[in-house]
């Protein structure tokens, strides 16, 4: 089997990378970063024959397509592939907590980061997909996407982006299924774990609901495991319960 692993430098696309490599099941990893990570390079060396990195900035259509020949050369199949990529805050953006906060070029950002680029790769990912055994294209999104869920308001944008993702991608499974009723297409909450994303946020969480990413990737690993191509376009939280829209 052959994976991707969209977003791979750090954080969850980082350990899905390492989970992947530790099992001889997946014969070739690839593995996409805008930066690459002393973590990343390191699994490189570490599995020379096996880890296949590919410098992709998601914003940029054009690195994807070159990612997609690139694979083409070595597989004509992927099993799975994750879209870890995702965006919170940076050094010029923090989450709005009003709408006085409300920049456009920010929105553009998340909007780009967390849901356009995810849409793009679908774009060129069923003729590598479509052949496997019940391949999944799976992404992570976030619980604060669900407009179903919101009671607290805020962080216009990465809400915003999230909810997108999900539409996005529930279109592409609505699609897909009519010319590849096997491939699922699954939009995953992680909950909370202890990356550089969530890290400015985790004073208020509980020890035992910050997870690490380890348990984060264990978690979703057996959420996809036990999807089926009913259940494509769903979104699923870390402990496969459904949630809304």
């Amino acid at each position: 089997m052959n994976t991707l692993v969209i977003g791979a430098s750090r954080g969850i696309g980082l350990e899905f990378t390492r989970q992947y490599l530790q099992e001889t099941g997946f014969i070739k990893v690839f593995a996409t970063y805008r930066h690459l990570s002393p973590e990343l390079e390191e699994l490189a060396q570490q599995y020379p024959e096996r880890l296949a990195l590919l410098p992709v900035d998601v914003t940029v259509e054009a690195e994807i397509t070159a990612a997609i020949a690139t694979i083409k050369t070595q597989t004509n199949t992927l099993q799975e592939v994750v879209y870890c990529v995702g965006l919170l805050h940076d050094d010029q953006l923090q989450p709005e907590k009003s709408l006085r906060h409300i920049q456009s070029d920010n929105l553009t950002r998340y909007f780009q980061v967390n849901a356009i680029g995810a849409v793009l790769w679908a774009k060129y990912l069923l003729p590598l997909l479509r052949g496997g055994d019940r391949p999944i294209f799976a992404a992570i999104s976030a619980k604060v996407g669900s407009i179903g869920d919101n009671r607290l308001g805020g962080w216009y944008g990465y809400r915003a982006s999230k909810a997108a993702l999900n539409m996005l991608l529930h279109n592409v499974a609505i699609e897909w299924g009519r010319v590849a009723p096997n491939v699922i297409v699954a939009l995953l909450h992680p909950g909370t774990t202890n990356t550089n994303l969530s890290k400015p946020f985790q004073k208020h969480v509980p020890p035992e609901k910050l997870f690490s990413p380890e348990l984060t990737v264990s978690q979703l690993r057996q959420v996809m495991a036990d999807l089926t191509p009913q259940n494509s376009g769903e979104f699923f939280a870390w402990d496969s319960a459904p949630l809304p829209w």
